[in-house]
């Protein structure tokens, strides 16, 4: 799809290192070598162990990135939301190698796709390379907080014995972003400084189910943030 004014106004505004670039070094890029695209749910965007096609930037919607296994199962590793990086395609974009990783939209989603020379024009430019590394840097600190979850026990678990009175989380990076999970399927509402338990049954599951039509509601309970871990 060919980038209308649209797209970019909405690019410029969600990210501001891309506003703040040089006119004459961000609108030739954008005009060569950038295109839009709306992609419905459930759309393969880039496949692991494929070469990167391009680097997405989403204007709305979300992308879910992945790492799968030869067995069919797969971990998430975070979800590109507006005004994100995907640190799979900067990675492959960077060491000019593989995908290491999948992505998959969960809702309809608008990107401006740029292409790899657009990409690495953009990148010659300090302050873009300092903004993209930061993103990276982030992410991989929350894949390491993962990391040590998984290797542990599951976060998810954890995460729902907190909600329901035993346990304690002791990875914080992602609690935010399990609990959006948790709410998508149902089983909790979150508020400000409050989580209502909907799905009790649920989160007593390692691998809950759907959720069933009677809900079992519990009250309204009030969560602080978990203490970091000694260092």
């Amino acid at each position: 799809m060919t980038l209308l004014r649209d797209h970019v106004d909405a690019l410029l505004a969600l990210y501001p290192a891309i506003a703040a670039l040089d006119a004459a070094l961000r609108d030739p890029v954008l005009v060569a070598h950038a295109s839009a695209a709306r992609v419905p749910p459930a759309t393969v965007l880039f496949e692991e162990g494929a070469p990167c096609r391009g680097f997405p930037l989403v204007l709305a919607g979300e992308v879910r990135v992945a790492r799968g296994t030869p067995n069919g199962r797969s971990i998430e590793l975070y979800r590109v939301t507006p005004g994100e990086l995907c640190v799979a395609s900067t990675s492959c974009l960077f060491g000019h190698g593989m995908l290491a990783a999948h992505g998959v939209t969960t809702q309809t989603t608008d990107l401006v796709v740029l292409d790899a020379a657009g990409f690495h024009r953009w990148t010659e430019h300090e302050p873009f390379r300092r903004f993209v590394f930061g993103i990276f840097a982030d992410r991989l600190a929350d894949l390491m907080a993962l990391a040590e979850a998984v290797a542990f026990q599951r976060l998810d678990q954890r995460l729902a014995g907190t909600l329901l009175g035993h346990g304690t989380v002791v990875v914080r990076e992602i609690v935010t972003r399990l609990l959006k999970r948790f709410e998508r399927q149902g089983w909790v509402r979150v508020a400000r400084e409050r989580i209502e338990i909907v799905e009790p049954a649920a989160l007593c599951t390692p691998s809950p189910p759907a959720s069933p039509s009677g809900r079992d509601r519990r009250s309204v309970t009030r969560v602080t943030e978990p203490s970091s871990p000694a260092a």
